[in-house]
């Protein structure tokens, strides 16, 4: 039996909250991890700035001891201080002659404009065997910033939910609208909070909940100001039973964001079989048809976010149709299984 190849997986820590420590625990779960001998090296972590630091040099000292004895190196990035940190990576990883893939997860597609990064963007992508990338939409865009194309291939985000029947079949539904991530200015927090104002007082038997860490407070005054603190809820950053709960019981989720890269918060929804209204940002058009799989408005129009929800409250067969709808993109598109089984084919052919 021949032995395995080595594979090394340059991201942040398993600790860290978002996105991308979402995709590599999920890609942990995958054929490949047991195909290949991997090892992920966490190099970042979002804690006190002395720890931050620890980690990237705790991380650069595995890397480089390690690195003479793995074939490929799988390095995830995305903004700009990811960009930045993963240089020293790459650079090894050209002097040893290693296969290399950057795996690109950024939010927003204006970073690969930015004159301090698009020509080490360009660099780093053209130089690399392989450019991972959310969506056809974030393949066009590495196209006409970076003129980079023919080593770009597109990975979607898999589900990472394994949602339990019967744990769903005991949770009580109740009126709400979730929303799910940071509560930060591009995730459209205002603008949600603002739709709901608008129609909250027909609707005084229905709540939002914020479910993220963030301008929390912000958001407090802005809600309060409007007059709807009352049926707005904040839980702050949720996990385990407790965010399985909060999607479950659920009955709209909505993302409301100005730029996003392939949002794992509506992957999640989908996955619980909720159904969604969204703006049409990042990855998402790929799959968006509205009011068959989502109800889509455009990015920072409140009153169409208003409409949308009003229309979503008032119509529960418009509910099951959409849910119905993107729960099938669960297992079409979106599977684990499908998305690590690609990744393990990308894996084979990159070192044969």
């Amino acid at each position: 039996m021949s032995e395995k190849r080595k594979i090394l997986v340059v991201a942040t820590s398993r600790k860290t909250r978002g996105g991308i420590t979402a995709v590599v625990k999920s890609h942990e779960k995958g054929e490949q991890w047991g195909n290949y001998q991997i090892r992920w090296i966490e190099t970042h972590i979002d804690r006190s700035f002395p720890l931050k630091l620890f980690y990237f040099f705790r991380a650069l000292m595995q890397y480089f001891f390690l690195l003479p004895f793995y074939d490929l190196v799988h390095i995830h990035v995305a903004t700009t201080v990811s960009l930045y940190r993963k240089v020293l990576f790459f650079v090894g990883a050209k002097i040893w002659r290693k296969k290399i893939i950057m795996h690109l997860h950024s939010c927003v597609q204006d970073v690969l404009w930015f004159k301090s990064n698009r020509s080490l963007y360009r660099y780093l992508f053209s130089h690399s065997d392989c450019v991972l990338v959310l969506s056809s939409q974030w393949k066009q865009w590495v196209y006409e910033a970076l003129q980079v194309k023919d080593n770009v291939k597109i990975l979607y985000n898999p589900v990472v939910v394994d949602v339990d029947e019967h744990f769903l079949s005991k949770i009580e539904k109740k009126k709400q609208i979730l929303f799910a991530g940071s509560i930060i200015e591009r995730k459209g927090y205002k603008d949600l909070i603002q739709a709901f104002s608008l129609i909250a007082n027909q609707f005084p038997g229905w709540n939002l909940v914020f479910a993220g860490n963030g301008e929390i407070e912000t958001a407090k005054d802005l809600a309060k100001h409007l007059g709807v603190l009352s049926q707005i809820r904040f839980v702050g950053w949720v996990s385990g039973d407790d965010k399985k709960i909060l999607f479950a019981e659920s009955l709209i989720f909505c993302l409301s964001s100005s730029f996003e890269g392939f949002p794992m918060a509506v992957l999640d929804a989908w996955a619980y079989r909720l159904p969604v209204v969204c703006t049409p940002v990042g990855g998402l058009p790929d799959v968006l048809k509205d009011h068959e799989n989502a109800l889509v408005y455009p990015v920072g129009d409140v009153n169409a976010l208003a409409e949308s929800l009003k229309e979503l409250m008032t119509d529960e067969k418009l509910r099951e149709k959409i849910s119905s709808a993107s729960s099938l993109l669960v297992d079409d598109i979106f599977g684990l299984e499908k998305i690590c089984k690609q990744l393990s084919s990308l894996y084979e052919d990159i070192l044969s």
